[in-house]
């Protein structure tokens, strides 16, 4: 084996070379994607908030330039942008029309946007993913809701805002929001015990019966106490499994590349450097 390697660096020296030139590319990228943190500006609890991502001393967009996937990851696992911990009352998002996406409350009608109750679920989204609204769904016959795809983290710990977290999506729900397409992938953290025992929506049912059904309950109640309507949930309101999960995934990140390469219209979006 060796004498073969030695004959293909011989007789290939250039791509030998390249390959390994490559691979040390993109260990010191994960390196440094690695050392990315996070720095506040403003007040809590204000407009003027403002959480930016950080990486080598500029500021970076946590939607456009973390990656979908973590480098080495298993299939079917992603990086979750942590918007809102579990628990977590603010209504906070990655700001999609901001300079550097950075993580802000919402704001509706010049009040800021709490929840009336609390998150009972790590809240966040998937980088390099956006739900298109300018396509129209095939069978839900709705368009996206013009954001990154949003993910309900079922594990057991707290996750930090603005915490960068690989995690195993399960499935997902396909929820129907002033008629716009709000995907919800239903996931967990690679690193919470239940990861080991979660790997499609009947574990979720087996191993912590009733998560899937609050999920969607929560999703649909909350928000009337401001008058607004039911939300509403496609395909027979089931959670789809993990396959379809991944699929959805797959969908709207080849939305987000159009996005970025300007063959989908951005609008008002901040779309990056």
């Amino acid at each position: 084996m060796l004498k073969i390697m030695s004959l293909a660096m011989l007789v290939r020296p250039g791509a030998c070379f390249a390959r390994s030139a490559r691979n040390a590319l993109a260990r010191r990228r994960a390196a440094a994607r690695s050392a990315v943190t996070t720095t506040v500006e403003g007040e809590p609890g204000t407009e003027s908030y403002a959480q930016y991502f950080v990486e080598g001393g500029k500021k970076i967009s946590p939607w456009h330039d973390i990656s979908l996937m973590p480098e080495g990851g298993d299939a079917g696992v992603y990086n979750m942008v942590t918007e809102i911990p579990k628990y977590g009352l603010a209504k906070m998002e990655v700001d999609t029309k901001g300079e550097s996406n950075p993580i802000v409350q919402d704001e509706k009608k010049g009040k800021l946007r709490f929840y009336h109750g609390p998150i009972f679920w790590n809240y966040g989204c998937i980088p390099q993913t956006w739900e298109n609204p300018n396509e129209e769904h095939p069978e839900l016959k709705c368009f996206g809701d013009d954001d990154p795809i949003d993910v309900v983290e079922i594990g057991s710990s707290a996750l930090e805002a603005g915490s960068v977290t690989p995690v195993k999506a399960l499935g997902v729900l396909a929820m129907i929001d002033d008629g716009e397409l709000d995907w919800k992938v239903i996931a967990v953290s690679t690193a919470d015990p239940l990861a080991a025992k979660l790997n499609d929506v009947a574990d979720i049912e087996k191993e912590c019966p009733g998560v899937v059904s609050g999920i969607r309950e929560w999703f649909r109640w909350y928000k009337t106490p401001d008058d607004k309507p039911l939300n509403g949930f496609g395909f027979n309101e089931e959670a789809l499994p993990a396959a379809k999960a991944c699929e959805v995934i797959a969908e709207t990140h080849a939305a987000w590349k159009g996005l970025r390469d300007g063959s989908i219209d951005a609008g008002k979006l901040w779309k990056g450097n």
